[in-house]
């Protein structure tokens, strides 16, 4: 596989991660069936793609990368939908988050 398909696959997988966060949360607990079953196919989906993306970046680079993106948009869809702070601190550390992900994009050239 292309390191760059490698890539395109784990940012994908890194934005289902809110997704299923998202509806998770709308499952009440998982007892909204139509919810969980949402939820678990997602994840599903989710896995795999990263499961996937591990081949040619490496474990470690896939799984900091897509928690890292899963993290941002999440953070972000607090924000939003859920009126959460957005205080500079927050805003620097998000900063730090996606900085660490374009260093890792930058620097796995070889992996």
């Amino acid at each position: 596989m292309f390191m760059d398909v490698a890539w395109a696959i784990i940012v994908i997988a890194g934005f289902l991660e809110p997704c299923w966060v998202y509806t998770l949360e709308r499952s009440d607990n998982l007892r909204d069936v139509k919810w969980a079953l949402l939820t678990v196919a997602i994840v599903v989906v989710d896995l795999y793609l990263l499961s996937v993306a591990m081949v040619p970046l490496g474990a470690g680079t896939a799984y900091a990368v897509w928690t890292g993106i899963g993290a941002i948009v999440t953070l972000i869809m607090g924000l939003i939908l859920y009126d959460e702070s957005a205080s500079l601190v927050r805003m620097m550390f998000i900063l730090m988050i996606v900085a660490g992900i374009v260093g890792l994009n930058v620097t796995a050239g070889g992996a």
